[in-house]
Protein backbone atom coordinates (compact mmCIF):
# COMPACT_ATOMS: atom_id res chain seq x y z
CA UNK A 1 0.00 0.00 0.00
CA UNK A 2 1.25 3.49 -1.21
CA UNK A 3 0.65 6.34 1.62
CA UNK A 4 -2.35 8.50 -0.12
CA UNK A 5 -0.36 11.55 1.24
CA UNK A 6 2.81 11.13 -0.65
CA UNK A 7 0.93 9.83 -4.04
CA UNK A 8 -0.62 13.06 -4.11
CA UNK A 9 2.55 14.96 -3.44
CA UNK A 10 4.64 13.25 -6.44
CA UNK A 11 1.78 13.28 -8.97
CA UNK A 12 1.55 16.86 -9.84
CA UNK A 13 3.00 16.36 -13.21
CA UNK A 14 1.06 13.50 -15.60
CA UNK A 15 2.65 12.37 -18.28
CA UNK A 16 0.19 10.05 -20.86
CA UNK A 17 2.12 7.90 -22.77
CA UNK A 18 -0.15 6.42 -25.21
CA UNK A 19 0.19 2.48 -26.21
CA UNK A 20 2.06 1.87 -28.88
CA UNK A 21 -0.52 0.42 -31.56
CA UNK A 22 -1.67 3.87 -30.59
CA UNK A 23 1.25 5.63 -32.63
CA UNK A 24 0.95 5.25 -36.24
CA UNK A 25 4.35 5.04 -37.90
CA UNK A 26 6.67 4.79 -34.30
CA UNK A 27 6.45 0.77 -34.53
CA UNK A 28 8.74 0.22 -37.96
CA UNK A 29 11.21 4.08 -36.38
CA UNK A 30 11.39 1.85 -33.16
CA UNK A 31 12.10 -1.25 -34.67
CA UNK A 32 15.19 0.14 -37.24
CA UNK A 33 16.34 1.60 -33.86
CA UNK A 34 16.24 -1.24 -31.91
CA UNK A 35 17.42 -3.30 -35.07
CA UNK A 36 20.63 -0.74 -35.61
CA UNK A 37 21.26 -0.69 -31.88
CA UNK A 38 20.83 -4.79 -31.27
CA UNK A 39 23.07 -5.26 -34.69
CA UNK A 40 25.94 -3.52 -33.37
CA UNK A 41 25.80 -5.02 -30.18
CA UNK A 42 26.05 -8.45 -31.47
CA UNK A 43 28.51 -7.83 -34.25
CA UNK A 44 26.04 -8.65 -37.49
CA UNK A 45 25.13 -6.25 -39.88
CA UNK A 46 21.34 -6.32 -41.49
CA UNK A 47 20.05 -4.50 -44.23
CA UNK A 48 17.08 -3.81 -42.90
CA UNK A 49 13.43 -5.57 -42.72
CA UNK A 50 11.87 -7.24 -45.59
CA UNK A 51 8.16 -6.06 -47.05
CA UNK A 52 6.54 -9.01 -45.13
CA UNK A 53 8.47 -7.82 -41.67
CA UNK A 54 7.55 -3.99 -41.87
CA UNK A 55 3.95 -5.15 -42.43
CA UNK A 56 3.96 -7.61 -39.53
CA UNK A 57 5.36 -4.95 -37.31
CA UNK A 58 2.68 -2.00 -38.54
CA UNK A 59 -0.08 -4.49 -37.84
CA UNK A 60 0.31 -5.97 -35.14
CA UNK A 61 -0.93 -4.66 -31.85
CA UNK A 62 1.85 -5.37 -29.29
CA UNK A 63 0.13 -6.36 -26.28
CA UNK A 64 3.39 -6.37 -24.57
CA UNK A 65 4.06 -2.40 -26.20
CA UNK A 66 8.04 -1.15 -26.24
CA UNK A 67 9.32 -4.18 -24.47
CA UNK A 68 7.90 -6.57 -26.43
CA UNK A 69 8.99 -4.70 -30.01
CA UNK A 70 12.06 -4.89 -28.04
CA UNK A 71 12.62 -8.23 -27.50
CA UNK A 72 11.66 -9.59 -30.82
CA UNK A 73 14.02 -7.66 -32.26
CA UNK A 74 16.55 -8.56 -30.52
CA UNK A 75 15.68 -12.18 -30.73
CA UNK A 76 15.58 -11.69 -34.55
CA UNK A 77 19.43 -10.12 -34.76
CA UNK A 78 20.53 -13.11 -33.30
CA UNK A 79 18.45 -16.02 -34.80
CA UNK A 80 18.36 -14.54 -38.16
CA UNK A 81 20.07 -16.08 -40.92
CA UNK A 82 20.11 -13.87 -44.08
CA UNK A 83 21.25 -10.31 -44.42
CA UNK A 84 17.42 -9.20 -43.90
CA UNK A 85 15.00 -9.56 -41.04
CA UNK A 86 11.88 -11.27 -42.25
CA UNK A 87 8.02 -11.78 -40.47
CA UNK A 88 9.74 -15.58 -39.61
CA UNK A 89 13.00 -13.94 -37.89
CA UNK A 90 10.17 -11.95 -35.50
CA UNK A 91 8.22 -15.20 -34.50
CA UNK A 92 5.28 -14.07 -36.94
CA UNK A 93 5.19 -16.93 -38.79
CA UNK A 94 1.67 -18.16 -40.47
CA UNK A 95 -0.21 -15.12 -39.68
CA UNK A 96 -0.27 -12.35 -42.01
CA UNK A 97 0.13 -8.89 -41.80
CA UNK A 98 -2.80 -6.41 -42.38
CA UNK A 99 -1.01 -3.83 -43.64
CA UNK A 100 -2.49 -2.33 -47.27
CA UNK A 101 -0.59 -1.24 -49.92
CA UNK A 102 -3.80 -0.94 -51.85
CA UNK A 103 -5.16 2.78 -51.41
CA UNK A 104 -8.49 2.48 -51.99
CA UNK A 105 -8.66 -0.56 -49.30
CA UNK A 106 -6.08 1.42 -47.27
CA UNK A 107 -8.87 4.81 -47.08
CA UNK A 108 -11.80 2.59 -46.45
CA UNK A 109 -9.92 0.89 -43.19
CA UNK A 110 -9.16 4.34 -41.78
CA UNK A 111 -12.14 5.71 -42.88
CA UNK A 112 -14.01 2.74 -40.80
CA UNK A 113 -11.84 3.32 -37.86
CA UNK A 114 -12.44 6.76 -37.64
CA UNK A 115 -16.32 6.40 -38.03
CA UNK A 116 -16.37 3.62 -35.55
CA UNK A 117 -14.76 5.58 -32.86
CA UNK A 118 -16.33 8.59 -33.68
CA UNK A 119 -19.49 6.70 -32.81
CA UNK A 120 -18.43 4.94 -29.76
CA UNK A 121 -17.42 8.20 -28.37
CA UNK A 122 -21.00 10.00 -28.98
CA UNK A 123 -22.61 7.29 -27.83
CA UNK A 124 -23.62 6.05 -31.11
CA UNK A 125 -25.54 9.59 -32.04
CA UNK A 126 -25.33 10.37 -35.66
CA UNK A 127 -25.05 14.29 -35.81
CA UNK A 128 -22.33 14.38 -32.99
CA UNK A 129 -20.10 11.35 -34.46
CA UNK A 130 -20.67 13.71 -37.77
CA UNK A 131 -19.68 16.67 -36.61
CA UNK A 132 -16.48 15.25 -34.84
CA UNK A 133 -15.42 14.25 -37.96
CA UNK A 134 -16.38 16.80 -39.86
CA UNK A 135 -19.35 15.68 -41.92
CA UNK A 136 -22.53 16.57 -42.25
CA UNK A 137 -25.42 13.29 -41.34
CA UNK A 138 -26.20 12.65 -44.43
CA UNK A 139 -22.50 12.43 -45.71
CA UNK A 140 -21.99 10.24 -42.43
CA UNK A 141 -24.81 8.07 -43.28
CA UNK A 142 -23.27 7.40 -46.84
CA UNK A 143 -19.83 6.84 -45.76
CA UNK A 144 -21.60 4.14 -43.10
CA UNK A 145 -23.72 2.82 -46.18
CA UNK A 146 -20.34 2.29 -48.36
CA UNK A 147 -18.47 0.98 -45.62
CA UNK A 148 -21.24 -1.61 -44.92
CA UNK A 149 -21.50 -0.58 -41.51
CA UNK A 150 -25.17 -1.34 -39.67
CA UNK A 151 -26.67 1.89 -39.13
CA UNK A 152 -27.82 2.45 -35.27
CA UNK A 153 -32.18 3.70 -35.12
CA UNK A 154 -30.51 5.94 -32.51
CA UNK A 155 -29.72 8.91 -34.66
CA UNK A 156 -30.12 11.84 -32.49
Amino acid sequence: MFREDLYYRISEIVLEIPALRDREGDKVLLAKTFLTRFSQENGRSFRGFSDDALAQIESHDWPGNVRELENKIKRAVVLADGNRITAGDLGFTGESGSLSLNLRKAREEAELRVIQRALSVHNNNISHAADAIGVSRPSLYNLMKKLQMVENPRNG
